[in-house]
């Protein structure tokens, strides 16, 4: 019998994000291909990415970002992944990417057939590679009812990519310093009873910078 620790061992392990009531899974940010070159633009929300720096920045988070991102492209990637959150997800939640972005047009397709294969779950994928979603949906693709894409803002204090989002039938997020909606700067830093980013009926969710 393969026990729960084989399972996550499969996958490289899920994040446990602090502020979230779920499991996540991350990759290195410094893997982003859009982020990669938006960290490099002054007052861009990349440029004060969060998943560079703290307890990211440590060896043995790199190491365990690292192996999660080598094992995106292998063949069992798929089955092993609803197999962990299978054995693992209690809450009915998980998070994509609390560090790290899609990789490609392949990589949100196999996200998209995870969620497929686990309905009873509800993911967010916030996102910057607009084009790799808008790729999968031209070519046929289509995404679960049971996830939940925002397209992020580039910039602090500056729009989501609204219009592109609605023809694309995906929701948006930005970051401000004032005028932001997610109540977790007002409650600790957690989620607490929140799960509006999870939800497709809330399009736009605005997070405050720190």
């Amino acid at each position: 019998m393969i026990t729960q620790t084989q399972l996550l061992d499969a996958v490289g392990g899920f994040s446990a994000p602090s502020k979230m009531p779920c499991h996540g899974y991350s990759i290195p940010a410094a893997r982003c291909k859009t982020g990669r070159k938006m960290r490099k633009v002054a007052n861009s929300i990349c440029a004060i990415c969060y998943a560079l720096k703290g307890r990211y920045s440590f060896p043995n988070v790199q190491n365990a970002l690292e192996r999660r991102y080598k094992t995106i492209k292998g063949k069992r990637w798929v089955a092993d992944m609803v197999a962990a959150i299978n054995a693992v997800e209690r809450s009915g939640y998980f998070r994509w990417h609390d560090s790290g972005d899609l990789q490609s047009v392949a990589h949100f397709a196999k996200i998209c057939q995870i969620a497929r294969l686990t309905p009873h779950v509800k993911y967010w994928l916030p996102t910057r590679e607009y084009g790799m979603v808008r790729e999968y949906l031209e070519k046929g693709g289509v995404i679960p009812e049971n996830l939940t894409v925002r397209f992020s803002a580039l910039m602090v204090d500056g729009p989501a990519p609204e219009t592109l989002a609605k023809r694309c039938g995906v929701q948006v997020s930005g970051a401000c310093e004032s005028a932001f909606s997610c109540p977790s700067s007002r409650q600790g830093n957690v989620c607490g009873n929140c799960r509006v980013c999870w939800s497709r009926e809330t399009f736009n969710v605005t997070y405050k910078t720190h």
